[in-house]
């Protein structure tokens, strides 16, 4: 009797890391629901999507900061594997990691917030499409999830509420930055569209910005600074329906 299929099977369909025999017991299950297929069809566009979008980075050299860090602290062989493992990490969260960006220019506000678009979209393209783990600690342990970020940001972390806007809170992560923890949560509505708003916390009190609106790829993000936080509001939206989102998420936050 064959095997029931099960989603680690369809992950591992889209991935192409299925033997030749259990491949084709997939593909006749998927073919006997057009619903499933579309599915998992949607699953492989977006891992070719991301991977046309952030290949380059994976085979760009380790940076000399990483190399010499490893070299402090391990001996040449065990460098070499964890450097080309450090890095693979790295090119495949495109950046969001350890704050790498590539082809940033500074701004007269500095470039923490001239990058924050940048971030904020890779780590939306990252996160929004999983499936399994779309969020570190869910919806349900909201009061955990505002308590934890708070104290590993070293800041208060406030909560938007989107329910009036369709979009329902998934959850939430912590995020590693070239300049310290990041957070981010995600929200998503009906439809399954999904909403993920990034912030980090500055070494001062900027004060507050103006929004700013940014395109990356087809990532629409709306970003500010708003005393010690820097926020960063990204969805696959286009900029008239993604601007009220961004204008209560303010509100709700600001002081």
């Amino acid at each position: 009797m064959p095997r029931p299929i099960c989603e680690d099977d369809l992950h591992a369909w889209v991935d192409r890391r299925l033997d030749a025999p259990r491949r084709a017991e997939v593909d006749a299950w998927l073919a006997e629901d057009p619903a499933r297929a579309a599915r998992v069809e949607g699953w492989r566009t977006d891992n070719e999507t991301l991977h046309r979008a952030y290949q380059p980075l994976l085979e760009e050299p380790v940076p000399a900061r990483l190399r010499a860090t490893l070299e402090r602290r391990r001996p040449a062989r065990t460098l070499r594997i964890a450097a080309v493992a450090a890095w693979m990490t790295i090119g495949a969260l495109a950046g969001a990691g350890v704050g790498y960006h590539v082809g940033q220019t500074s701004a007269p506000d500095g470039d923490t917030l001239a990058s924050l678009p940048h971030r904020a979209a890779v780590a939306h393209a990252v996160y929004s499409p999983e499936v399994r783990h779309p969020v570190e600690v869910g919806a349900d342990q909201e009061q955990h999830l505002v308590a934890w970020l708070t104290k590993r940001l070293g800041a208060p972390v406030k909560l938007p509420d989107l329910r009036e806007q369709g979009f329902a809170l998934l959850g939430g992560r912590l995020l590693p930055a070239a300049d310290g923890p990041s957070a981010q949560f995600m929200y998503e509505n009906d439809g399954g569209r999904r909403l993920t708003l990034y912030l980090s916390v500055r070494d001062d009190d900027a004060g507050t910005t103006a929004f700013r609106y940014a395109q990356q790829g087809d990532v629409g993000v709306f970003y500010w600074v708003d005393g010690r936080f820097a926020y960063a509001l990204s969805g696959q939206f286009g900029r008239d329906a993604l601007l009220p989102l961004a204008n209560s998420v303010y509100h709700q936050i600001a002081p």
